[in-house]
């Protein structure tokens, strides 16, 4: 439960005399009570919702209660669940414990049994919560992401990130992993349990990423025809993780400094003020001290994410990394179990990869594809050996010109195709733009 917030009660009973009783009860003793009336509605605010506890009817007009129990300890372990079932049904409130329940009642309810059913059940889904948090963080998963020194780092930072609540901004070069170090931070940290809401700020512009991330009532814009939580709403309890927030506008900069501010928002066209609980974990490509400077990032806002910073060095700079993270990559793109050559790993560390791991990985991805099954080996990666000996690696060959050289490769293998050069090359369309403005300015 979220300090200082209603415990969220789920409701589901198809009658809707009960549900109005049931309701007004539980929001008289300070909890947050939310109605459905059958096993579809309740499974739509189960997916956009998170609730402290459900209370179930067994018997509903479109299937099981029974049902439903096994969907909620899926997505929320440690929730809690009480069903509600008639004199005649206690052999499928048992079946209910069975599968998940923690207690049950039988009609007609009595509400102060209920109130205390309610508070035991919500101690207990703490007590389970904090259970599965801390069993998570004392088996301290390694992150595979290499033993470099400068990996050894980041990996330390993140599991001090892990043990605090404090936004954390991760910073490094499109492809490096920020994202799955925020989601390692998220899983070993006390809001584990509860969800990761990942949303990259390149992709949703302006009044887009206001409604994604605050939600909106009936009316509030022309195609508003429901009323829809945000991510904000989503992320209560767990992790919010901005990728790229350098790409966020300015307008959009400023509403999100004020969450951050009290921890509450209104839902686009409400005037009701809404409260979540989640912790902040931001990522960029760019220099954001650079953007700030030049009036494109908020100041105020820069100070309040930059209280725990994490970077992220690229794949170049730590090519003894390379071999295990490309034996980790193999595992995690085919159940076969295949190997690679320690021939086809010294070629590897020959490259500059300027798409970082995320190019790594599809190349992996592509080899695996050509050896059909059998061991990796230098010819799974032929085009890579094509385009190695045509760079040009002087002593005084800089890393920026080996790349540009083999972003200019890329384009021409693919005759210019901007999209087919992203994917080999394992960059965004917009990174890849951006990297190729770059060159023409150069040139």
């Amino acid at each position: 439960m979220t300090t200082n917030m209603k415990p969220k009660i789920l409701l589901v009973d198809d009658e809707a005399g009960t549900r109005f009783g049931f309701v007004r009860y539980l929001s008289s003793s300070g909890y947050d009570a939310i109605p459905a009336e059958d096993l579809a509605s309740a499974e739509r605010l189960l997916t956009s919702q998170k609730f402290d506890a459900v209370i179930i009817d067994i018997n509903l007009p479109d299937g099981s209660g029974l049902d439903l129990i096994e969907k909620i300890r899926e997505e929320n372990p440690g929730g809690s669940i009480i069903v509600i079932t008639g004199a005649g049904d206690i052999p499928l409130a048992v079946d209910a414990m069975r599968k998940g329940a923690d207690n049950f009642l039988l009609k007609p309810v009595d509400m102060q049994g209920l109130d205390l059913f309610l508070k035991k059940s919500l101690e207990v889904g703490v007590i389970r919560k904090l259970h599965t948090s801390r069993q998570r963080l004392e088996k301290q998963e390694d992150i595979q992401i290499g033993k470099s020194p400068g990996m050894k780092e980041v990996a330390e930072f993140a599991r001090l990130a892990a043990e605090n609540n404090s936004p954390v901004l991760i910073t490094g070069e499109t492809g490096t992993g920020k994202g799955v170090i925020a989601k390692w931070i998220h899983s070993h940290s006390k809001g584990g349990p509860f969800a990761f809401v990942d949303v990259n700020c390149s992709g949703l512009k302006g009044d887009l990423l206001a409604r994604e991330l605050f939600g909106n009532i009936r009316g509030a814009y022309t195609s508003a025809d429901r009323d829809r939580d945000g991510l904000l709403d989503v992320a209560d309890r767990g992790t919010l993780f901005l990728d790229e927030i350098g790409e966020m506008e300015t307008v959009v900069q400023a509403q999100f400094l004020k969450v951050l501010e009290e921890k509450k928002y209104r839902r686009l066209g409400d005037t009701k003020l809404q409260q979540s609980d989640f912790r902040l974990i931001c990522a960029t490509n760019k220099h954001l001290d650079q953007e700030m400077q030049e009036g494109r990032f908020r100041s105020d806002l820069y100070y309040r994410i930059h209280l725990f910073s994490i970077h992220v060095p690229p794949l170049r700079e730590r090519l003894d990394d390379l071999p295990e993270l490309a034996r980790y990559l193999l595992k995690t793109c085919t159940s076969a179990k295949i190997g690679i050559t320690d021939q086809a790993v010294k070629l590897l560390q020959t490259y500059p990869w300027p798409g970082n791991v995320r190019e790594l990985k599809n190349a992996i991805e592509r080899a695996t594809i050509l050896s059909q099954g059998t061991t990796l080996d230098v010819e799974h990666f032929s085009w890579l050996k094509s385009v190695i000996p045509a760079m040009p690696m002087g002593p005084t060959q800089t890393l920026e010109e080996i790349e540009r050289h083999h972003i200019v490769s890329a384009l021409e293998r693919c005759n210019g195709d901007v999209t087919k050069a992203s994917k080999l090359l394992g960059l965004s369309r917009a990174t890849l733009y951006r990297k190729i403005k770059e060159i023409k300015q150069v040139v």
